[in-house]
């Protein structure tokens, strides 16, 4: 099956850490090419990230954004660790013993905002990291699932755009296919109103040698044979289960060079008719793979 370049997924997911949000949306891209705006707590969380994306997907220029929200942020205490804070006390007494005559001026320059800076001496109750960190990879397993699921969908969609539009260049082929007697034929009348014109009197086994070089030079039943096989590899890719975008790019280079050559051959007003519809229907196609994974 499938899948479009275009999606987006949202997923949210509560515990003890407060609420986790995760979005991503994805873009037409040549190759798969990630974001991430992760909050400082799951920073180090990146570079797995990325792996279990590129496990998922394969092409596609992608947004990833995780947001963090605690549910009793405004409640969070900070908490005294009264132990170390007398350990501080004491180291600070025992300097200002070593140092004579320093003692009064060290005690009047400790400040309380210095002694809570101290590492240990205040305890902030923030949400236990692993339980953080194992939320957020489940969460985003979840959403990278929701956002393939979404491209999928979408490149459900344009695999039915896209079989209309060989179902209309196979009709185009084959009627074109069914008229070249009927052209061939018109070919050799003009020749013969030509000649007549000019009252010029052929050899009838020259008049045939230059029917027949006219007819060569007009002939494409070469390129119609091409277009079909085209079309048909464009029905098989679609169908299979594989990624598709690159391969049937190609192949819309391929019917559009066919659809030229039919058109530089042209003798006839009607065949150019033809094959400018077809380019219209190959363009058709081509936009909507320029989403295809």
């Amino acid at each position: 099956m499938i899948s479009s370049m275009t999606g987006f997924a949202r997923r949210q997911a509560g515990g003890d850490f407060g609420e986790l949000t995760c979005e991503l949306r994805s873009v037409n891209h040549r190759y798969l090419e990630p974001g991430f705006r992760l909050p400082e707590e799951l920073r180090s969380l990146e570079s797995e990230l990325r792996q279990m994306l590129a496990r998922e997907l394969r092409r596609g220029k992608l947004d990833c954004t995780v947001h963090l929200r605690g549910s009793h942020q405004a409640e969070r205490e900070l908490r005294l660790d009264k132990a170390a804070l007398e350990k501080l006390l004491e180291r600070t007494g025992e300097i200002a013993e070593r140092v004579p005559g320093r003692g009064l001026a060290i005690g009047v320059r400790l400040d309380p905002l210095d002694v809570l800076r101290w590492p240990g001496v205040l305890k902030d109750d923030a949400p236990d990291s692993e339980s953080l960190q194992g939320a957020c990879r489940t969460l985003f397993l979840a959403t990278v699932h929701d956002l393939s699921a979404a491209r999928q969908r979408e490149g459900q969609r344009l695999r039915e755009l896209i079989e209309q539009r060989c179902t209309g260049l196979a009709a185009l082929v084959g009627g074109l296919r069914t008229r070249m007697p009927e052209l061939r034929e018109r070919l050799r009348n003009r020749l013969h109103e030509r000649l007549a014109e000019l009252g010029t009197t052929v050899d009838a086994a020259r008049f045939e040698q230059e029917v027949v070089l006219l007819l060569q030079r007009a002939d494409v039943d070469e390129e119609l044979d091409r277009l079909e096989g085209h079309i048909a590899e464009i029905r098989r890719v679609i169908d299979a289960d594989e990624a598709a975008g690159r391969r049937l790019d190609f192949l819309m280079q391929e019917l559009n060079r066919e659809a030229n050559t039919l058109s530089s051959k042209s003798q006839e007003i009607e065949l150019t008719r033809i094959a400018v519809d077809m380019k219209v229907l190959i363009e058709q196609m081509r936009e909507q793979v320029q989403n295809i994974e």
